[in-house]
């Protein structure tokens, strides 16, 4: 029997969801940490539940050619990942993907799919950072112990350096009111900006010392400016805003994306945020837009860049899973914009779409619907609902936002049959 503390020696099978691999003992399966397919390793039994234990990895016997050294605390946020050599990462990841459609959704892809890679180091253009006696950094997993953001070489260098500037403020301050600070760059990083969250309101003078430290820029807004089609897409932010956060793959994805819109389509984008697929395929594809997204914070942007690029696109303030299972017809919600959407893009937190938002949506009947998704269990539990409502899985292709982690940006077009 399986208990808590025992060591156990296992040999590891295939990856599973959320970073960990899976290995049997007698039938069991045990979800194991830090190890790679193919592996035999001791493994230290965590915890135990009805239909599955959970362990870690405590000594690697036969390793995996693909193992590497860590160059920091796997378990430091965004690292997990990292014992593994990246091409092995990239490998896995559409294992997951494949694995979470044939077990979840019960469904084949129409082929292997393809996770298109990113540099290591320096990818990340947003990062929520927390403040815990009086050091700075990302939380290690499961505790909220504070590790070095800057080892996990998630961030720039000069990011990092301006963090450090900003800390020493604080320090300098006395205060121990700032608990987290949300960063955010552009793309080429000439644009940087915080946003401090406070136990207590900051004097202002105080407030304002702090974000002008060399290195930051004045908030609360950094632009993009994407090089998309034939000319530059410009894309204003405020750092609260939600945006897709690797600066090495974001053209490659909205290209991607934009590229599966027939030119003049009419095009509705669900969950829209600052308008990085709607605006760029108004402009681009010609794409005749309507833009739904329910922050206030990411539709003032959607709204200002709409307004900037001169798109031929509405955007509407609305909670997608508010709208309910209503149709989300244009005639009726949005007067003077097309009856019927050739093409529907939804891109939904980690939690995917709500049965009533997925049902208004597929009630339009588009010929094209368009999910991009950051996890793969909800995408691969909606995907069953979509091809039930009479469509096909036409390609999955995969982007890797997120090196040394187990997360993964996987977009999937779906045509009607």
């Amino acid at each position: 029997m399986l208990t808590p503390g025992l060591v156990i020696p296992v040999t590891i099978e295939k990856p599973a969801a959320g970073g960990r691999m899976i290995a049997r003992v007698d039938g069991q399966i045990v979800l194991v940490s830090r190890s790679i397919p193919g592996e035999r390793v001791q493994a230290r039994i965590e915890r135990v539940t009805k239909d599955v234990a959970y362990a870690e990895t405590v000594a690697v016997d036969e390793p995996s050619p693909d193992r590497r050294e860590p160059f920091t605390d796997p378990l430091c946020g965004g690292c997990l990942y990292n014992c593994i050599a990246y091409p092995r990462q990239l490998e896995i990841k559409g294992q997951v993907i494949a694995d979470a459609f044939t077990r979840i959704g019960r469904l084949a892809l129409p082929g292997p799919v393809r996770v298109a890679g990113s540099p290591e180091d320096g990818y990340r253009m947003r990062a929520r950072l927390h403040v815990r006696g009086g050091r700075l950094g990302f939380f290690r997993e499961g505790t909220h112990d504070v590790c070095d953001a800057r080892a996990t070489r998630q961030l720039l260098p000069a990011a990092c350096d301006a963090l450090d500037r900003l800390m020493a403020a604080i320090r300098s301050l006395g205060s121990d009111t700032v608990r987290e600070i949300e960063l955010s760059e552009n793309v080429d990083a000439s644009e940087r900006v915080v946003h401090l969250e406070t136990a207590q309101p900051l004097d202002a003078r105080l407030l304002e010392k702090l974000v002008s430290v060399d290195g930051l820029t004045p908030g609360p807004y950094v632009t993009d400016t994407l090089p998309i089609g034939d000319g530059p897409l410009k894309l204003r932010r405020h750092v609260l805003a939600f945006f897709q956060g690797n600066r090495f793959l974001l053209q490659d994805l909205v290209a991607h994306v934009t590229e599966r819109i027939p030119i003049g389509a009419p095009l509705l984008d669900l969950y829209a945020g600052v308008g990085l697929f709607s605006v760029a395929a108004a402009v681009r594809r010609g794409a005749w837009t309507v833009a739904v997204e329910g922050d206030r914070v990411a539709f003032d942007d959607l709204f200002a860049n709409a307004t900037a690029a001169g798109a031929k696109l509405t955007a509407v303030r609305a909670a997608v899973e508010g709208l309910g299972s209503g149709s989300f017809k244009a005639t009726a919600a949005w007067p003077g914009h097309p009856s019927v959407f050739e093409v529907v893009i939804v891109d939904p937190p980690r939690t995917g779409m709500s049965r009533d938002a997925l049902a208004g949506a597929l009630r339009l009947s588009a010929a094209r619907l368009i999910y991009v998704s950051c996890d793969v269990a909800t995408l691969a539990r909606d995907a069953r609902r979509i091809v039930d409502a009479g469509y096909a899985i036409d390609r999955a292709d995969a982007f890797d936002l997120f090196p040394n982690t187990p997360h993964v940006e996987t977009v999937v077009v779906f045509n009607r049959v």
